[in-house]
């Protein structure tokens, strides 16, 4: 299969990605403890529309709506044996919302954790895992995806079946792993560590990055420990969420506004990533601003905590060592970024 992504990285250099597809389905009608990958079946043409949503805001890349969709999460929902069904379909359902496009955007098959813990911490056998997320990333590559999109990780071992899986079905792999406020993952790899160990695999990653997490700023810190260790040319990965979670009147509500993202996107660009998006409770507005922001404002320097602090909040991981940036606040203009 001909590799999409790399030529359209050389022609772009930085790329949009998607948001919060299961912000776009519970907008649509998915209720908590369902199977958003059951609805690739019952409900595409829900899911196409939160795909539409993101093109239309102006996304390079859409991640297709499988995250959960290897066997040991749709167990959890009586689904084990439809790996295969759900996971083509997911495929097929971004696959026919990009080719209406009239622009080329990439399907990214999501690949997301099996929820369980990897030996020796936990006792999944990560031989298990492996066949697990193989499954999958068949079953994505048959449904016609461009990338697969290895996301959310937290565990080396699981990070590492994950890769193994994917790699060998000559489609590029990306991964991204999830930093909490200590700047760490939920299994305590620091960036720097995290970014080593996505060295050492071969073939190399086609991007690796971090997701998710705690918020923006809070990704940013995460980008800023990368950046010490990245090589040259390596396509770094920034897909924070929309802001901090909130409960409010019996639902989850998301902080960020359309303005905090387009900041976001902006410095994530700045602090080197290359590929760019949303995570949890990220719509098509704040694609769309971030959109706006990334072509008509230019480059600075490298941003400093201090600058990510005074745009997007207090940042409180302690392992990051950034650089300082060479110049001043940003500045806003018309002229359209190199991005």
């Amino acid at each position: 299969m001909p590799d999409r992504l790399r030529p359209l990285l050389d022609e772009r250099h930085v790329l949009l990605a998607d948001g919060g597809m299961g912000t776009g389905l519970f907008k649509r009608g998915l209720e908590t403890g369902d199977s958003p990958e059951i609805w690739n079946v019952d409900h595409p043409d829900r899911v196409a529309d939160v795909h539409r949503e993101f093109i239309e805001a102006g996304s390079d890349i859409i991640l297709t709506n499988s995250f959960g969709g290897n066997a040991f999460r749709l167990e959890l929902h009586d689904a084990q044996d439809r790996v295969a069904e759900l996971d083509r379909a997911a495929a097929r359902v971004a696959r026919r919302a990009t080719d209406a496009a009239g622009r080329p955007v990439l399907v990214a098959g999501s690949i997301g954790p099996t929820g369980e813990i990897l030996m020796p911490v936990g006792s999944l056998d990560p031989a298990a895992a492996e066949a697990a997320f193989r499954a999958q990333a068949e079953a994505l590559a048959e449904g016609g995806v461009d990338i697969l999109w290895i996301e959310t990780m937290s565990s080396a071992e699981e990070l590492q079946a994950a890769v193994q899986a994917a790699s060998g079905l000559g489609l590029p792999v990306c991964a991204t792993m999830s930093f909490d406020t200590n700047g760490r993952t939920m299994m305590g790899l620091t960036p720097d560590a995290a970014l080593s160990l996505a060295h050492r695999f071969v073939p190399p990653l086609a991007g690796f990055g971090a997701n998710c997490g705690i918020g923006p700023a809070q990704l940013l810190a995460t980008l800023l420990g990368f950046s010490r260790f990245e090589r040259q040319g390596e396509v770094i990965i920034a897909k924070g969420n929309c802001g901090i979670p909130e409960y409010r009147d019996g639902a989850i509500h998301y902080t960020g506004t359309p303005d905090i993202m387009a900041d976001y996107a902006l410095l994530a660009r700045d602090a080197g990533a290359r590929i760019i998006g949303g995570c949890c409770g990220t719509q098509g507005q704040h694609i769309a601003a971030m959109r706006r922001a990334l072509d008509t404002t230019e480059p600075e320097g490298v941003p400093d905590v201090a600058r990510i602090e005074a745009l997007l909040g207090p940042v409180t991981a302690a392992d990051t060592k950034p650089v300082e940036s060479p110049r001043g606040e940003r500045r806003r203009g018309r002229s359209r970024s190199p991005a």
